[in-house]
C-alpha cells in the first residue's frame, strides 16, 4: 500500500472513530442536562477528538497506528453502551443501573483512553512537537481522572464482556433534516448565486472553500431538501466526511468530473471544513479566506460554484465589500469553527436576507414596484442618483420605478428572529470555547464573537449572563497575553453598557476588581485604556461605586492617573471621570481623601447636604492631611464647618467641632480660624451655653480648639470674646476660666482650661492677671489638688501651671503643697529603669526644684534618708542607661539635681548638714559637671558647689595640738613607749589653712572641683558660665588665703579662661564675676599678671565699653582695673585706698 493509501485509510478510521466520539459527547450533554453528571467525562472525549482532528490535519504527514485507533473505538463502544444502559435504566420501570454506576463505568473508559494515547510511538508525533506535548498531557490527566465516586468499576468489565459479545455491528440511522419556516429555492440558492455573480472577479476565486463546493453539490443532488439546514441540523463534520468518503453510506450523487482533479490531501481537508461551510453561505465574506488551510492555498484549490458561469447579472463593484454585520451573523473565526457539534448550532443566512444593492443582511428591507427587496438606506441612495425622478429605474431589473417604498415587515421580523437563533447559537459556541479554555486565538476570537453578538443587544447580554459566561471569564482576568486581556476588558465594557444596573452590578459582584484594578498598571497602553473604560462604564452605578472603591489600591491607581496628564492624556480625563462617579459612595471619597486627592472631600463639605456635610466633617477628622495640604484644607473647610456649629442638628455639631479641633492642632492655620471668627464662638460657647442641656453642649470640644489657637501663639491680649470688649487676657475671661477649674469640671475639659492659662502665661500682663485672680480667688489649694489626679494628662498639666506660677506664689505653693495629704514626698517617684521615666516623673521633680530653695518648711518635708538615696540612685541610674533612656529622662535629672541644691541652701539648719556630709554632695555635685550633656545640670552642680563651698572656712578647723609636757614627765622604759619614733603629720589645706575634706568641710580643692568648674569656663551658655565663676570666686574670699588661691588659678591657666569667659559673654553678672576675680589677680598679684592682661587688646576694648555703658558696679570695676593696667590716669594712693574702703565691691 503507498503511503498516499495508506493516510487516505487512517483518515478513514480517524474519521469513523470522530463521528462516534460526536455522538457520545451528544449523549452526554443530554444527561448531563437530565440528571447534572458526566460533564467531565463529555470534556475528556471532546479533547480527544480535538488531539485526534490534530493528527489528522497536521502540516506533517502523521499516521496513526491501526492498533491505536482500534483500541480507542473498543473504548468508544464501551461509553456507547454505557450510554444504552442509562437509556433503559431511566425508561424502564425499575431501573436496572443506577447513575453512579455508570458514571464509574465512565471513569474506567476515560482512564483506558489515556493508557492508549501514552501508547502512540514518539517517532510518530516527532514532527509536531506541540501535538507530542497536547498528547502527552491529556493521557497524564486522563489516567489520574476521578470521573464519579470511582467505587464501582466492576461495570467496565461487565460492558467489555456485553461488547464482545456482539456478532454484528450497528449502523447509524440516517438524522431526519427538519424542514426550514422561510424556503427558499433550491435551484437558485444564495450560495450559487454569489457565486455565480463573482465569476467575472477572477481574484475571488482563490478565497472560497472546498467546503463551499461541497455543499453547493449537496444542493443539487438534494432537490427535495432546503437550501439551509435550520437550526435543528445535527450532523456533525466527522460524519459528513465519513458519508463522502463510504460509498455505501453516501446520501450524495456522485461528485462531478471537475472533483476528479482534487488531490487526496485536498479531500482531506475537504472533508473537515465541512461544518465550516454549513456556518456560513456567503462566500465572499473576508473572514472566511482566513479559513482556507496551508494544505489549500498549497494546492490551489477552486470551488466547483466558482468554476461555473453565472446566470445573474453583476450588480456593482459592492459585492467585494462585506460589512461586519455579515461576520457578525455569517460567519465563526477559524478557531470556533473546528469546535465539535458547532453546525448544530449555526444556521447560515437565508438568500432573501441579503441586499442586492449591499450585499449584507438588511436590518429594515423595502419593496419596489417591481417587486424587489433592498435596503432602505441603499435604495433611497440609489434613487439619489438620478437626477430626474422619471429616470429612476430598479437596481436589479432595469424597469422603471417611481420612489415609492413598502416596508416588507414579515421579512423583517423573519431576519430579526434569524438573528436572535443564530447569536443564541453563537453565545453557546463560546461558551463551550471559554469552558474548555483552549488555545490563546480561540479565547480570543471566542471573546470578540461575543462582544460582536452583545454590541447593543440588551438581549444578548442578559442570554450571556443567565449562560453563566461572566464567571467564565473572572478567569481569564490572569491570562498573561495582553491581547486576551484586552479582548476580555472590551466585551465586559460592552457586558456593562446598558441601561440597567443589573449587569454592572453582576460584573463586580463576580469579577475579581483588583484584577481589573492591576491592568491600570500595564504597560501595554491599550490594556490600560480598556480598563479605564471598563470601570468608567461600571462606575455608572452606586453599587459598583462600591465595589470599585473597596478593591484594594483601586483609588490609589485612579488617583495617579488623573495626575498623569503629561504622559497619558486619555487615561487621566478617564480617571478623572471615574473618580467623580466614584463619589456616589460616601467611602471613596475618604480613600480619595486619604491617597491626596481632597477635592471632592472639600467640595461636599462645602455644597453637598447636611447629612454629607457631617460625614464629610468626621472624614476630616479621620484622614492623615500632610502639612502642606492643611492650610488649603482649612481655608475651604472652616466656613462650611463655622455653619455647621452654629446649626441645631446635633450630629453636624460634633461632626463639625472635631474637625474644627483637628484643624486647629496645626499652628499655622490659627490666622484663618482667627479670621472666620471661630475665637468668639468658641468662649460663648464654653462659658454661655454652659447652662443648657448637656446634649447640645460641647464645651469641652470648643476648650480644646481655643486651646490650640491660643498655643500656636496668637495675640490673644487684641481679640475680643463678648461685644462688651472683653479679650483673653482679661479680668472676666481669666477670672471665668479659674472659677470653672475650681468647680471640679470634668478632667478633659480641666485640661484644656490649664492649657489655656499656660498659654496666657506666657504674656507678663495676662500672667499678672492670673496671679491676681488665683490670689483673689484662694484657688492656689484647688490647682494643688489637681496633681494627686489619677488622669495623667490633667496632673501634667496642673503641674506646669504650678511651675509657671511658682516666681509669683512660689513660697505660696510651697506652703499649701506641705498641708497637702501625701505631699511633697509623693513627687519624688523613681522608676525601676531610665526607659520607664514619664513625663509626670520629670514635672513632679521640676516643680519642687523650682520652688524657693530657702523654704525652710519645704526643705525640711524632703529630708528623708530614703528620698535623698533614691535621688542618688535615679542619678546614678540616668547616668548609667546612656542613650537608652526616655525622652523624659534629661529633665528628670535636671529636676533631681536641683532637688539636692535646694538642701545645700539651708545648711545651717543641723539635718540639712547632716545630709549633705552624709552623702558626699560635694563630690556628687563634681562627678555631674563632667557626666552629663545637660547645661542645666551642670548650672544647678555648680550652684551647689557654691553653696557647699561657701561654708568650708566655718567647717574647717586648724590641727589640734596635743600637750607632750604631762607625757615627757612619764618616766618609761624605751621599749614601752606608746609614741612612734616618727610624729604623724596631720596635712592642712592651704588655702583654708586647716583640715579639709571633700565630705566633712565641703573643701573644693579636696573634692578636685577646681578643675571641673574652669572647664566649665569654656562653656556657651553664659548661665554655667557665670554659676561656675561663682564657685571659684568663693577661693578668693579674704577669709582664705588668696596668694595661694591666686598661684593655684594660676596655675591651672585660670586668667586667660576668665578672659576667654568676658570676650564670649555679654551677661552684666557674669561680667561683674570676672571683672571681680581679675582685679584680684591685679591687686595680689601684681605685675605678674598685669603685663598679660595689658597686652590682650580685645579685653582692653571691652573694659572701655563697660566703663562707658554698664551699670554702676560693672563700670566701678572696669575703671579699677583700667587703672591698675596704666590705662586710666592714676590718683593718690590714699584715694585709692580710701576708695577701696568706701566703695567695697565683690561678686
Amino acid at each position: 500500500m503507498s503511503p498516499q493509501e495508506d493516510i487516505s485509510t487512517n483518515d478513514t478510521l480517524i474519521g469513523s472513530l470522530l463521528e462516534s466520539i460526536s455522538e457520545v459527547i451528544r449523549s452526554l450533554e443530554f444527561l448531563q442536562s437530565q440528571t447534572g453528571s458526566f460533564l467531565e467525562s463529555a470534556c475528556y472525549f471532546y479533547r480527544v477528538s480535538v488531539v485526534l482532528m490534530e493528527i489528522q490535519t497536521g502540516e506533517s504527514s502523521i499516521t496513526c497506528p491501526t492498533d491505536v485507533v482500534e483500541s480507542l473505538s473498543k473504548s468508544i463502544d464501551a461509553a456507547k453502551y454505557l450510554l444504552e444502559m442509562s437509556q433503559e435504566s431511566s425508561s424502564g420501570p425499575e431501573p436496572t443501573t443506577d447513575l453512579i454506576s455508570i458514571e464509574a463505568g465512565f471513569q474506567g473508559v476515560v482512564k483506558q483512553i489515556g493508557v492508549t494515547l501514552q501508547s502512540i510511538p514518539e517517532a510518530i508525533i516527532d514532527e509536531e512537537e506541540y501535538i507530542g506535548v497536547v498528547v502527552q498531557t491529556l493521557s497524564n490527566e486522563m489516567q489520574n481522572a476521578n470521573v464519579g465516586d470511582g467505587s464501582k468499576n466492576e461495570i467496565l468489565q461487565y460492558v467489555q464482556q456485553k461488547i464482545s459479545e456482539r456478532q454484528t455491528n450497528e449502523l447509524v440511522s440516517e438524522e431526519q433534516i427538519e424542514t426550514d419556516l422561510y424556503p427558499s429555492d433550491p435551484d437558485l440558492s444564495y450560495a450559487s448565486y454569489l457565486s455565480e455573480s463573482q465569476a467575472d472577479i477572477p481574484s475571488q476565486s482563490t478565497y472560497a472553500s472546498s467546503s463551499q463546493t461541497k455543499y453547493a453539490i449537496q444542493s443539487e443532488s438534494q432537490s427535495q431538501i432546503l437550501e439551509i439546514p435550520s437550526q435543528s441540523t445535527a450532523v456533525s463534520s466527522s460524519q459528513r466526511k465519513y458519508e463522502t468518503q463510504s460509498e455505501s453510506q453516501s446520501q450524495i450523487p456522485d461528485i462531478p468530473s471537475q472533483n476528479t482533479d482534487v488531490s487526496s490531501s485536498q479531500r482531506k481537508y475537504e472533508t473537515l471544513c465541512v461544518s465550516q461551510s454549513q456556518m456560513s453561505e456567503i462566500p465572499d465574506i473576508p473572514s472566511q479566506s482566513t479559513y482556507v488551510s496551508s494544505i489549500q492555498r498549497e494546492y490551489g484549490t477552486q470551488s466547483e460554484s466558482q468554476s461555473q458561469t453565472s446566470e445573474i447579472q453583476d450588480i456593482s463593484s459592492q459585492s467585494t465589500n462585506v460589512s461586519s454585520r455579515q461576520r457578525k451573523y455569517g460567519t465563526l473565526s477559524e478557531s470556533l469553527s473546528m469546535l465539535p457539534q458547532v453546525t448544530q448550532f449555526m444556521e447560515p443566512p437565508y438568500q432573501a436576507f441579503i441586499c442586492p444593492l449591499t450585499k449584507e443582511i438588511m436590518e429594515d428591507p423595502v419593496t419596489t414596484e417591481t417587486g424587489v427587496t433592498c435596503e432602505r438606506q441603499a435604495v433611497t441612495e440609489w434613487f439619489d442618483k438620478f437626477g430626474d425622478s422619471d429616470e429612476i429605474s430598479c437596481p436589479v431589473t432595469g424597469q422603471k420605478l417611481s420612489t415609492g417604498l413598502s416596508p416588507n415587515l414579515v421579512l423583517k421580523t423573519i431576519i430579526g428572529e434569524w438573528k436572535v437563533r443564530n447569536e443564541a447559537a453563537r453565545i453557546k459556541v463560546a461558551h463551550a470555547a471559554l469552558s474548555l479554555g483552549g488555545s490563546e486565538s480561540m479565547v480570543i476570537d471566542a471573546l470578540r464573537d461575543l462582544q460582536m453578538t452583545c454590541e447593543g443587544k440588551e438581549y444578548n447580554k442578559v442570554k450571556v449572563r443567565e449562560a453563566g459566561i461572566i464567571q467564565l471569564l473572572d478567569r481569564y482576568l490572569t491570562y498573561r497575553s495582553k491581547d486576551v486581556r484586552y479582548e476580555l476588558l472590551q466585551l465586559l465594557k460592552t457586558l456593562a453598557d446598558e441601561d440597567t444596573d443589573e449587569g454592572k452590578e453582576m460584573i463586580v459582584n463576580t469579577m475579581t476588581m483588583s484584577c481589573v484594578i492591576k491592568f491600570l498598571g500595564s504597560s501595554h497602553q491599550t490594556v490600560r485604556h480598556a480598563a479605564l473604560a471598563l470601570l468608567l462604564e461600571l462606575s455608572k452605578s452606586q453599587h459598583a461605586c462600591k465595589k470599585i472603591g473597596n478593591a484594594t489600591g483601586a483609588i490609589l491607581m485612579l488617583v495617579t492617573s488623573k495626575y498623569n496628564e503629561e504622559s497619558d492624556a486619555f487615561a487621566s480625563e478617564t480617571a478623572d471621570q471615574i473618580l467623580r462617579n466614584l463619589e456616589k459612595f460616601p467611602q471613596n471619597i475618604k480613600q480619595m481623601a486619604e491617597n491626596g486627592l481632597l477635592e471632592p472631600l472639600l467640595i461636599h463639605l462645602a455644597e453637598g447636604s447636611e447629612e454629607t456635610q457631617v460625614m464629610m466633617a468626621a472624614y476630616l477628622v479621620e484622614i492623615d492631611i500632610g502639612h502642606e495640604k492643611k492650610t488649603h484644607v482649612a481655608e475651604k473647610a472652616c466656613p462650611a464647618l463655622i455653619k455647621l456649629v452654629q446649626s441645631e442638628n446635633i450630629e453636624a455639631r460634633r461632626a463639625a467641632f472635631k474637625a474644627l479641633a483637628h484643624i486647629s492642632l496645626y499652628h499655622p492655620n490659627k490666622q484663618i480660624l482667627v479670621e472666620v471668627g471661630i475665637i468668639k464662638i468658641m468662649v460663648e460657647e464654653i462659658f454661655t451655653k454652659r447652662m443648657f442641656s448637656d446634649v447640645m453642649n460641647y464645651r469641652n470640644e470648643a476648650a480644646t480648639i481655643l486651646a490650640n489657637i491660643l498655643e500656636s501663639g496668637v495675640e490673644h491680649e487684641t481679640f475680643e470674646v463678648n461685644t462688651t470688649g472683653h479679650t483673653l487676657g482679661s479680668d472676666y475671661f481669666v477670672y471665668n476660666i479659674i472659677q470653672m477649674l475650681k468647680n471640679s469640671s470634668p478632667d478633659d475639659l480641666n485640661i484644656d482650661l490649664i492649657r489655656i492659662l499656660l498659654s496666657l502665661s506666657k504674656s507678663p500682663r495676662a500672667m499678672a492677671t492670673i496671679v491676681s485672680v488665683i490670689k483673689e480667688t484662694d484657688a492656689s489649694f484647688a490647682m494643688i489638688e489637681l496633681i494627686n489626679n489619677p488622669h495623667e494628662e490633667l496632673g501634667v498639666g496642673a503641674l506646669k501651671l504650678l511651675i509657671a506660677l511658682t516666681p509669683f506664689i512660689g513660697h505660696t505653693i510651697s506652703e499649701r503643697l506641705c498641708k497637702t495629704r501625701g505631699q511633697p514626698e509623693n513627687l519624688i517617684q523613681c522608676p525601676a529603669e531610665a526607659n520607664q521615666i514619664t513625663e509626670r516623673h520629670a514635672v513632679s521633680a521640676k516643680l519642687l526644684a523650682k520652688l524657693p530653695h530657702q523654704n525652710l518648711t519645704l526643705n525640711l518635708a524632703l529630708v528623708n534618708e530614703s528620698i535623698v538615696s533614691e535621688i542618688l540612685h535615679a542619678i546614678h541610674l540616668i547616668q548609667r542607661s546612656g542613650t537608652r533612656t526616655s525622652r523624659y529622662a534629661t529633665d528628670f535629672l535636671e529636676g533631681l539635681v536641683g532637688i539636692l541644691v535646694r538642701f545645700t541652701t539651708t545648711l545651717y539648719e543641723p539635718q540639712m548638714m547632716y545630709l549633705a556630709k552624709n552623702h558626699d554632695l560635694t563630690s556628687v555635685f563634681a562627678d555631674l559637671l563632667m557626666k552629663t550633656s545637660s547645661d542645666e545640670v551642670q548650672r544647678l552642680s555648680a550652684t551647689g558647689l557654691e553653696n557647699l563651698s561657701s561654708t568650708t572656712m566655718t567647717l574647717s578647723r586648724p590641727p589640734q595640738v596635743r600637750n607632750t609636757k604631762f607625757m615627757g614627765s612619764l618616766s618609761m622604759p624605751r621599749s614601752f613607749s606608746l609614741r612612734s619614733s616618727k610624729k604623724k603629720q596631720v596635712e592642712t589645706c592651704a588655702i583654708h589653712r586647716g583640715v579639709c575634706s571633700a565630705k566633712a568641710t565641703f573643701c573644693l580643692v579636696e573634692a578636685n572641683a577646681v578643675t571641673k568648674l574652669l572647664s566649665c569656663l569654656q562653656s556657651d551658655k553664659a548661665e554655667v558660665v557665670e554659676s561656675a565663676l561663682s564657685a571659684i570666686c568663693t577661693l578668693l574670699d579674704d577669709k582664705v588665703d588668696v596668694e595661694k588661691s591666686l598661684n593655684m588659678l594660676s596655675g591651672m591657666n585660670a586668667v586667660e579662661l576668665i578672659i576667654n569667659a568676658v570676650k564670649e559673654h555679654k551677661k552684666e553678672s557674669l561680667l561683674q564675676k570676672a571683672f571681680w576675680m581679675i582685679d584680684k589677680f591685679l591687686i595680689r598679684g601684681g605685675q605678674r599678671y598685669a603685663f598679660g592682661i595689658s597686652q590682650d587688646r580685645m579685653l582692653s576694648g571691652m573694659l572701655v565699653s563697660a566703663f562707658h555703658r554698664g551699670d554702676g558696679n560693672t563700670r566701678q570695676m572696669a575703671e579699677n582695673i583700667l587703672r591698675r593696667l596704666d590705662k586710666m590716669p592714676s590718683f593718690s594712693v590714699y584715694m585709692t585706698e580710701k576708695n577701696d574702703m568706701s566703695n567695697p565691691v565683690g561678686p
